[in-house]
């Protein structure tokens, strides 16, 4: 391994295992708190619709300006408060649950608070990376920090899972805000001094978040990435919506058996975490954006197909080669958006980036929760896979298809 790799850059190791952290506590609440609504509050279809949308309706909200004020902050001191913040939300659901008075109403709002700081958790560790390690271990760095969302992303359900079979769910939603704790002490010990950003009063906050947009509309293979991204995450939001009331209502799987089916699909997530750079050097990191999805993400299409009994196999067999396909993207096109994008830029375009694909995660959510309403679970669940894997398309028939690797130049801005 060489000296100059960021596995021998202590700070960045401490900001790495915070952000690996952080991010696993997140998308394991994701399962933990729906788990929690369906098991314990007995929620419907549409109220598991609420309730992930609140989820993420932050970054359809704050989406955009979050990048600009974050530009302005000091950001290791914004991402602890965002842990702390984190934490100390999620504890009260416990606290409510020991009380007896836990409601689906705290639940939503809880969710809905921990986006808005997730979200700047989020926008933050992106822009905080330059400072930290330097613009030459940029790509590298960048490479780690998504690779660890990715991977978290696809093992945070399973762990969630596990928790609330081990523990009970509203004992796993305290272990999930352990999670964010554990983040902020890692931030802690990084011992680099932050400079205070420049401040300039003159900045206007709606022309600033126009640059970011026009420049991600701008480039037409750009587009076709964020389209491809938004409309998986469209889909996927309707997905999770009925996903825990699929597998624990219509198949009957308990809590740990959900947990397990969820993880089974995160280990795919790990192997394309792993072999990531060598697949993008053999097929090029231009062709790994459409090709590996092309080939990976359809096989989504086994899940509506399961039934109780052994058919359930038919789900972690899916999600295995869909996790490894979605990281293989993942890495691959948050390369390109890095490549071709100016570095004053940077911080714009991943939060008009966030903003848009995101922003679909709460749509997608109450289209789930109303579908699952009148057209019933299973239905819902054909629905979501198709249009998921169908996603693939905006990126099959674009620009990028033509390209074998990333350009070597950002685009010029006029």
């Amino acid at each position: 391994m060489r000296r100059d790799s960021l596995f021998f850059h202590a700070d960045f190791r401490r900001l790495w295992a915070g952000d690996t952290a952080s991010q696993v506590g997140a998308f394991a609440g994701h399962t933990v708190i729906p788990l929690l609504a369906a098991t314990v509050l007995a929620a419907t279809p549409f109220q598991m619709g609420l309730l992930t949308a609140a989820e993420t309706i932050a970054f359809l909200i704050i989406g955009l300006p979050a990048g600009v004020w974050v530009d302005r902050m000091r950001r290791r001191v914004l991402m602890l408060r965002a842990d702390f913040v984190r934490a100390a939300l999620l504890f009260t659901v416990p606290l409510a649950w020991w009380a007896g008075v836990l409601s689906l109403t705290q639940l939503i709002v809880v969710a809905t608070l921990v986006g808005v700081a997730t979200v700047f958790f989020d926008v933050a560790y992106q822009s905080y990376l330059p400072s930290l390690v330097g613009r030459e271990h940029l790509l590298e760095g960048n490479a780690k920090l998504q690779a660890s969302q990715s991977v978290a992303f696809l093992t945070g359900p399973g762990i969630g899972g596990g928790l609330v079979q081990l523990a009970g769910a509203a004992n796993a939603v305290l272990m999930t805000g352990v999670g964010f704790l554990t983040s902020a002490l890692c931030l802690l010990r990084i011992r680099t001094v932050e400079e205070v950003p420049e401040q300039h009063e003159e900045a206007k906050l709606l022309p600033q978040i126009a640059e970011g947009l026009r420049f991600v509309f701008k480039d037409p293979a750009l587009r076709s990435i964020v389209a491809c991204t938004g409309t998986c995450n469209l889909f996927n939001g309707a997905f999770t919506a009925v996903q825990i009331l699929f597998l624990n209502r219509t198949l009957g799987l308990p809590p740990a058996a959900v947990g397990i089916v969820l993880a089974i699909g995160g280990v795919g997530g790990i192997v394309g975490a792993v072999f990531a750079g060598r697949i993008t050097a053999r097929l090029g990191q231009a062709r790994s954006i459409w090709l590996v999805p092309l080939l990976t993400w359809p096989l989504q299409l086994l899940i509506p197909l399961a039934e109780p009994g052994w058919m359930v196999a038919l789900i972690p067999g899916a999600l295995l080669f869909t996790g490894f396909g979605i990281i293989i993207y993942n890495v691959a096109q948050v390369s390109y958006r890095q490549a071709v994008c100016p570095d004053r830029l940077l911080g714009r375009m991943n939060a008009s980036v966030r903003f848009i694909v995101w922003g679909m995660l709460p749509l997608g959510g109450l289209l789930g929760g109303a579908l699952g309403e009148t057209i019933g679970i299973r239905a819902t669940v054909w629905f979501a896979i198709i249009g998921e894997s169908a996603a693939v398309l905006w990126v099959v028939f674009s620009p990028i298809r033509k390209l074998r690797d990333l350009p070597k130049e950002p685009i010029a801005v006029g």
